[in-house]
């Protein structure tokens, strides 16, 4: 029986753009549960160039390992709740910010799936849905407050691409992990909507529970790939849609009217607050709706200072054993 766990990075605004108070928010999650986020949790930063638009990223929260789909995302719940109730700024779930053009400053969720013998063939019959799945919670229809389409991040970001002749190659949309042994599922954005994450899910373990390997069709992804990152679902994938309902049962409009679309229609209405407003309270709430949002940024630079010692200096061996773990 596989078993699956997930992280999931989202990022905190204060209102517009990410600082360093995300320090002292993870600080207070490191306090409540020490034990528990020490491992699960993490905090990440923009690279190179990208830094000339802001030091800070992403937050990064983990579920334990569950045998069962809706166990486990009963867990993801808990951890958002923990998450929110020690958080002021406001909570931004999806793949990249609509005001940045930054491929090191996104946020996905990553499905690890373990307790399987049978990696090569879970890993092939993912790669061979890999045109689909990725749209039941792409969500990063814009940068530089430009349209994109379904998922910026997915072909920008460093942290994802082709699939590679190596599969335990670290920045591909579907790898073997070096630190955990799991099959990772890297491609999909992060989403303040639970119901498509639970869909995706369901998918994820109808795929893991197949008996026989479908081809990958890798070549054929990975030259549609970037159309698919723009565009969603399109005519030469759409086969791929019946197919994965055939194994589990999902609202087929969820992948033709994907988060994207309704982050940028709400854009268009509300404006960048609006949509992050709204984004925020789906994570806390379920509850899609802008509100009115003061435009001046927030921050404390000795709070985040504070936070920062207090969080991200007791967990560095953590990070250097992580580190040693994923170049193993």
């Amino acid at each position: 029986m596989p078993t699956f766990g997930i992280e999931e990075e989202v990022f905190i605004t204060e209102p517009e753009r990410p600082t360093f108070d995300s320090f002292y928010y993870l600080a207070r999650l490191l306090v409540k549960n020490p034990r528990f986020y020490y491992t699960h949790s993490a905090h990440n930063f923009a690279r190179g160039s990208d830094l000339k638009q802001g030091w800070v990223s992403g937050v990064e929260i983990s579920t334990g390992v569950h045998s069962d789909i809706d166990s486990l995302a009963d867990d993801l719940e808990k951890r958002r709740a923990e998450l929110a109730s020690v958080t002021s700024g406001l909570i931004v779930p999806m793949g990249h910010l609509l005001n940045y053009d930054t491929p090191t400053n996104t946020c996905g969720i990553h499905i690890h799936i373990g307790g399987i013998e049978d990696k090569k063939r879970v890993y092939s019959n993912l790669i061979h849905f890999l045109p689909v799945l990725p749209m039941f919670t792409a969500s990063s229809p814009m940068a530089v407050e430009e349209y994109f389409g379904q998922s910026y991040r997915m072909l920008k970001c460093f942290a994802t691409g082709p699939i590679g002749p190596d599969w335990t190659e670290r920045f591909q949309d579907v790898i073997l992990s070096k630190r955990l042994g799991t099959i990772e599922l890297r491609a999909c954005d992060t989403c303040w909507d639970m119901n498509r994450i639970r869909h995706l899910l369901r998918a994820v373990n109808a795929i893991a529970e197949l008996n026989e390997t479908l081809d990958p069709c890798v070549d054929m992804y990975n030259g549609l790939r970037d159309e698919i990152c723009k565009r969603g679902i399109i005519d030469e994938t759409a086969h791929l849609v019946d197919e994965l309902r055939s194994l589990v049962d999902f609202p087929e409009e969820m992948l033709s009217h994907t988060a994207s679309d309704q982050i940028k229609e709400t854009y268009d209405k509300y404006g960048l607050l609006g949509a992050y407003s709204a984004m925020d309270s789906g994570y806390r709430r379920g509850d899609f709706t802008p509100r009115l949002v003061e435009k001046h940024q927030r921050t404390n630079v000795v709070k985040g200072a504070l936070g920062f010692v207090a969080y991200f200096v007791p967990r560095l061996p953590y990070y250097a054993w992580k580190g040693i773990k994923e170049q193993a």
